[in-house]
């Protein structure tokens, strides 16, 4: 990380000479402007501007109508982009570069973006931090590495996709030193942007990989996800390689994901241990993991936010279905870690590698915060093949069912406001309203003679 006042230095002594300003969109990417550093340090690092279609775009930077934040009948005017200069840390793997992350004000109030993905999140740690608890998390990063470069791909029509490896490499020491041109730099690099890297290792399907960073605030984890996610894919390049965060890139290969793991703390002590209760999990913490259950299906869209994302939920593919919890069960929804433990907490397994971490917490936070605030009871943990329970609840199967679980969320409403779920559903139905329009090939490989 990085002072003011060490930037300066750096500015003067002639090591950097750009800043990248960046805020967080929708889908979780990184917009914004690449500044001279004599520049930032005169006058943007106060603030600077940017069109305010960029909290109402798709992944193509489509303009959809139906949101009332913006609108071509409104004229897209400007958001203002307030760094944050905690935020600033060197990218290593640019030259001369700094970046820093920004929030995302009112034009003309200067008041908070509400459905900024930063603000959702910052508004959920507010209602943690009002009843003395901090909101500790940690992401996992999967993708999958590909032979070419992104540009390359595509030139194909993506098509004929071929992995960097050509096995299952879980854990894998001797394909992973294969990979290492590509993922030792990754490491490095993130580690010297002060990213608290733990370890990258080879998940379960042939040129996939896991990127795990320390757990952190809740967010200051989001702020490390997003920002390793992005050096994935600038590094993978650099190499000659493409990183996807697609979450089911092919349907006989398994599927990539996000797994969140988090707890709540009251200062230096975690508010989830209680080494005299069942599995070391307080009442607090049994209270915040039942209204995480369910609420699942509320809450679903943010964990998988496209189309795509739903063909991840297959049975006997570490991908749940259920939303239930058991005690370090991979078969489930949720899995309690460090049962017994200081360190006990819960992972949820729903998400994608494609979500946006911001809102992905944000949402588990709700939840689990009503939970506190109903003093739900946790039911007792399942065990066995979760995926073969069929009295347990159904994680919404389709981005089509999770729009009607979030558009009628009473919970999220309360916790988020009407004019965050109405924005984020019309985000999610336009999406679902752009593949529906489109031919597949599927379609034409399936029905052109044979229909």
């Amino acid at each position: 990380m990085l002072t003011f006042e060490t930037l300066k230095a750096q500015v003067a002594a002639g090591t950097v000479d750009t800043v990248l300003v960046c805020l967080v969109d929708m889908q979780g990417r990184l917009m914004g402007k690449r500044f001279h550093a004599q520049n930032f340090l005169d006058s943007a690092y106060e603030e600077t501007h940017c069109c305010n279609y960029l909290l109402a775009t798709d992944l193509e930077m489509a303009t959809p109508d139906g949101y009332r934040a913006t609108s071509w009948q409104a004229g897209y005017g400007d958001y203002v982009m307030k760094p944050d200069l905690s935020t600033l840390r060197p990218l290593p793997w640019l030259d001369g570069t700094v970046m820093v992350l920004c929030d995302v004000l009112d034009h003309h109030t200067h008041e908070p973006v509400p459905h900024s993905p930063r603000q959702v999140l910052k508004a959920q740690i507010a209602r943690a931090e009002a009843l003395g608890l901090t909101p500790m998390m940690a992401t996992e990063l999967e993708f999958f590495l590909f032979e070419g470069t992104f540009d390359e791909i595509r030139k194909t029509g993506y098509r004929n996709l071929t992995p960097i490896s050509g096995y299952n490499e879980d854990y894998h020491i001797l394909q992973t030193s294969k990979e290492e041109h590509v993922m030792r730099p990754l490491r490095n690099h993130l580690f010297a942007a002060g990213i608290p890297v733990e370890n990258t290792k080879g998940e379960a399907e042939a040129g996939q990989e896991e990127l795990n960073i320390r757990y952190a605030d809740a967010l200051a984890c989001a702020d490390h996800h997003t920002i390793a996610k992005h050096a994935t894919k600038e590094i993978a390049h650099q190499h000659g390689h493409a990183a996807s965060f697609l979450p089911k890139w092919h349907h006989d290969r398994v599927g990539s994901a996000s797994h969140v793991h988090l707890s709540l703390w009251r200062g230096s002590e975690p508010a989830f241990y209680d080494k005299d209760a069942a599995h070391g999990l307080s009442e607090l913490g049994r209270q915040f993991c039942a209204g995480m259950i369910r609420y699942a299906p509320d809450y679903t869209f943010f964990l998988a936010p496209y189309v795509n994302s739903y063909k991840r939920f297959m049975k006997g593919t570490f991908a749940p279905t259920k939303t239930v919890w058991s005690v370090d069960n991979r078969t489930a929804g949720f899995r309690m870690c460090g049962e017994g433990t200081k360190g006990v907490r819960m992972e949820c397994r729903i998400g994608g590698s494609d979500l946006n971490p911001y809102l992905a917490q944000a949402a588990l936070l709700a939840a689990g915060l009503q939970g506190i605030e109903e003093k739900l009871d946790l039911a007792p943990p399942t065990s066995g093949d979760v995926y073969d329970n069929a009295e347990a609840g159904e994680i919404p199967r389709s981005l089509r069912d999770a729009i009607g679980t979030l558009d009628g969320s009473a919970m999220l409403r309360a916790a988020m406001g009407d004019w965050v779920i109405d924005h984020y559903t019309r985000c999610a139905q336009w999406e679902q309203e752009e593949f529906d329009r489109v031919v597949t090939d599927w379609e034409i490989a399936r029905g052109f003679e044979k229909a």
